[in-house]
């Protein structure tokens, strides 16, 4: 199944940082940002995590959920969260289940090498949870701001 615009959100529920754990459709009645990173501590999850945090007045501001969801385990997930100061949520997709339902676990190649990994993905879902707009194969920079300016335009 392939995702696209207008489908519905599978539904999940995963632990998160801080012993906690989150479950998208208790989420329903206002919109929420689900970006899909590779690995916790690396430079571009890094920026893209602190584009977020540093984003997420305006975020608040149309009373959005931003959501990081790699396959770290939730130790990680703590240490990556106070070592950048992240005030939103991150979950940990340990057996890749969610990140099999939205498609971003996906067949990589570095160097000649073939791998699998998650594809940087962010879904924006609306208060019903259907999907409104879908961003694969993300490049940083600029990104949190075009996810902004589609929120806003809910």
């Amino acid at each position: 199944m392939t995702l696209e615009t207008g489908s519905s959100a599978p539904d999940f529920t995963l632990a998160t940082d801080g012993a906690g754990s989150v479950t998208l459709s208790a989420l329903r009645g206002k919109p929420v940002i689900l970006y899909f990173y590779p690995k916790d501590d690396t430079s571009g999850c890094t920026k893209e995590a602190c584009g977020f945090r540093d984003a997420l007045p305006d975020f608040g501001a149309v009373a959005a959920t931003v959501i990081g969801i790699s396959k770290d385990s939730v130790a990680s997930h703590d240490k990556f969260k106070a070592k950048y100061t992240l005030p939103f949520t991150l979950a940990s997709d340990a057996d890749g289940a969610v990140c099999e339902s939205y498609g971003t676990w996906v067949e990589k190649s570095m160097y000649g090498r073939k791998y699998f990994g998650i594809d940087r993905a962010t879904f924006l879902i609306d208060g019903d949870g259907v999907i409104r707009q879908i961003w694969r194969k993300v490049k940083v920079t600029g990104h949190v701001e075009a996810v902004l300016k589609a929120l806003q335009a809910l």
